[in-house]
């Protein structure tokens, strides 16, 4: 599975699991198409911040 953390392994049209601020303490993901990405660095620990399809922002945790 391609690292979440690495921005060169997220894409435009990718389907993603993010976690959404208020879901941080429980760790509840949500799936969706990557829209836009909006980390600009490289790497981040906590996963790359996208906006999906559905114009929800969150941290990738998982590539499917």
């Amino acid at each position: 599975m391609p690292d979440p953390r690495q921005r060169k392994n997220i894409r435009f049209g990718l389907s993603v699991a993010i976690v959404l601020k208020q879901d941080q303490d429980t760790g509840r993901l949500t799936d969706g198409i990557v829209r836009d990405i909006l980390t600009k660095s490289a790497t981040h620990p906590h996963g790359i911040k996208v906006r999906l399809m559905s114009g929800e922002v969150g941290r990738v945790k998982e590539i499917h």
